[in-house]
């Protein structure tokens, strides 16, 4: 038996899928050309939500929420208008932005009222804190804490309960979520920046 010459090899192998011609499979409901299109496009689609989220979960969650929505809405993609990449690339640009506004907007929101909200002698810690600073900061500092100093700051200034609220949540007694709350907030105050007060 020969061996097939270099001509031969190529037809046997299968082209490339068209993104047009899948896009309009999928408009149709094609569930395998769907399946075809997510392999084509999933990385790139991943690569640019992870770019402008950096979380990785994040990402992962937003690229899965473009890929569902281009399964619905395949039939609005006008190959007049565009590259059925750039389409899919541009919706996935999007949501990927709007999720990241959607994130500062809550943490805005969310540290304005833990700040307002808790009546503390550490309170000065935390408005240094969450006035001077931006929240990847805050959250590269979040991430040297121990668990429990974690813990104790994120119930506290993050989701606005009370230390007895705190105690009850972890069962650590209330002088135990004190001590970590001040712990926390003083290793916050020095991975930030934040001067000592007087």
């Amino acid at each position: 038996m020969t061996e097939p010459s270099v001509g031969d090899r190529r037809e046997h192998i299968a082209p490339a899928p068209d993104a047009a011609a899948l896009l309009t499979a999928v408009a149709g409901g094609d569930e395998k050309a769907f399946g075809q299109l997510y392999d084509l496009v999933a990385p790139r689609v991943f690569g640019l939500v992870r770019r402008v989220l950096r979380d990785p979960a994040q990402a992962e969650e937003v690229a899965q929420e473009v890929l569902v929505e281009i399964w619905r809405t395949a039939a609005r993609f006008d190959p007049g208008r565009g590259s059925p990449t750039g389409w899919i690339l541009t919706i996935a640009h999007r949501r990927a932005v709007d999720r990241a506004r959607a994130e500062q907007a809550a943490t805005d929101r969310t540290l304005k009222v833990g700040a307002a909200s808790v009546d503390t002698p550490y309170d000065e810690v935390a408005d240094e804190v969450t006035g001077r600073i931006e929240r990847q900061q805050v959250r590269v500092c979040l991430d040297g804490l121990t668990e429990l100093q974690r813990q104790a700051v994120t119930l506290a200034y993050y989701q606005g309960h009370s230390y007895p609220q705190v105690s009850q949540l972890l069962g650590v007694p209330l002088p135990t979520v004190k001590t970590r709350m001040r712990d926390g907030l003083i290793r916050l105050r020095d991975c930030l920046g934040a001067e000592v007060p007087a």
